[in-house]
């Protein structure tokens, strides 16, 4: 799993990952706290408010940035961003209204819609032998979940040492830090050739996502999992310090226990996959985020039961999403598969968009058991058509005919009075997923 480190251009690539996500991280835990010293007890509706911009600009802006970076030097695109978001961190502190904290917000996370794919789109370069680059995806996923148990453990010492406004500082000096290990690594030339343009890709994974069982049940998949971290990435900070009266130190310290549990499924995962059907692992977190919610609305509000079903949820959204690359790997040809990791980009932070906004203003009109609630009916609604656009047992390798082939065509070679039979993915010849025997025309 640790072989793509003896790549010194990927070590240091990965090495600016991580110092960008434990600054965001920090990032996360100030804007919490920022949020409730503007708006006390409408501190939820803030970072609801917040969050869903960043979702805007992951699913808005992200693509046209990506389209436009794609014809500038890579590493000089990868420098001005990093370079751009840490200096809008350290504006944060000097807000005062929140109206402002939505401005800086866009900013910031319109520059981190730009970086993110720049810099996935990089990796392959690097790590051009397949295996070494799911290898490093692993360790992508590993450095979101350390991120999310080491990052407030950093924060609540921290806030021991000084105000949480100067959290926005290490935020910064992170992201810097992150562009200067960028600018010392050469990256190789990628050549560039004639492409679809963006909005072509996007369009054509889309497309591929509405046509492929796997994929809507990973879509929906998403839905019931966001639900779950909804609640928690916009409700923590209303529950310990509005609700259970206590300090900022322990919102980082239960932000911590949300860690633990998704990096604890993310280590279990690579053990038992090849054991549990992808769709069996991501189903269960599923269900775990509809008991956890469950739990949430039915019983009393104490730090006992928080320190129970914020580990839950977090290894609820482990399973859900540790496995998604396979998935999406599994469900697509590889000139597709740019297309179609964009479009899961743009869908599963989607469906981020819709709940955090929820979480924040149902929380603030009616409590938070009703957040506990709503949001479990929409965790369980997911659930439920994940489990109706995903069998059980799909059948990957169908017989079909095809509507628009020549007989002589040399896709046919292997068929039979018009007939042939073999896993199934939609592309250009199998625009949709057939019925056995039945026929598929072009996509």
């Amino acid at each position: 799993m640790f072989e793509p480190l003896q790549d010194w251009r990927y070590r240091r690539l990965f090495s600016a990952q991580c110092m960008a996500l434990l600054g965001t991280g920090l990032a996360t835990i100030a804007l919490a706290l920022l949020a409730y010293e503007l708006a006390q007890e409408r501190a939820g509706v803030v970072m609801g408010t917040a969050l869903a911009i960043k979702m805007v600009a992951y699913v808005i802006v992200a693509p046209l940035a990506q389209a436009f970076a794609e014809r500038l030097p890579r590493r000089g695109v990868l420098i001005v961003l990093e370079m751009l978001r840490g200096s809008v961190v350290l504006l944060l502190p000097f807000v005062t209204e929140v109206w402002q904290v939505y401005v800086l917000i866009f900013v910031l996370q319109s520059a981190s819609a730009a970086f993110t794919p720049t810099l996935q789109a990089t990796i392959p370069a690097v790590l051009r032998e397949e295996s070494r680059y799911v290898k490093g995806l692993a360790l992508t996923r590993l450095a979101h979940d350390l991120e999310n148990l080491l990052s407030p453990l950093l924060a609540a010492y921290l806030l021991t040492l000084m105000s949480f406004n100067l959290l926005f500082v290490g935020t910064a000096l992170g992201m810097f830090a992150s562009a200067a290990l960028i600018a010392t690594t050469i990256l190789p030339r990628v050549e560039r050739t004639e492409q679809r343009s963006y909005a072509a890709r996007a369009l054509r994974g889309v497309r591929i996502f509405v046509h492929t069982p796997s994929l809507k049940g990973l879509t929906a998949i998403h839905f019931a999992i966001a639900a779950g971290g909804a609640m928690v990435l916009v409700n923590t900070v209303v529950y310990v310090q509005g609700v259970l009266a206590l300090g900022q130190r322990e919102v980082a310290l239960v932000m911590a226990c949300f860690g633990v549990g998704s990096m604890s499924v993310a280590l279990l995962v690579p053990h038992i996959i090849h054991r549990v059907r992808d769709r069996t692992i991501m189903l269960a977190g599923c269900l775990a985020t509809v008991l956890a919610m469950a739990i949430g609305a039915l019983t009393p509000q104490t730090l006992w039961s928080l320190l129970l079903l914020w580990p839950l949820l977090g290894a609820a959204l482990g399973a859900g999403v540790t496995t998604a690359g396979r998935v999406l790997l599994h469900s697509s040809r590889e000139s597709d598969r740019p297309a179609v990791f964009a479009a899961h980009f743009s869908i599963s932070h989607a469906a981020w968009l819709v709940t955090y906004p929820t979480a924040g203003v149902v929380g603030a009109r009616y409590g938070l058991d009703a957040a506990f609630l709503v949001l479990g009916v929409l965790a369980l609604l997911g659930t439920v058509l994940a489990v109706r656009a995903w069998p059980a047992g799909l059948v990957l390798t169908v017989e079909h005919e095809h509507a628009d082939l020549s007989p002589d065509d040399p896709h046919l070679a292997d068929a039979q009075g018009g007939r042939h039979a073999h896993p199934i993915v939609i592309d250009d010849l199998h625009g949709s997923w057939p019925a056995p025997g039945g026929r598929v025309g072009r996509l």
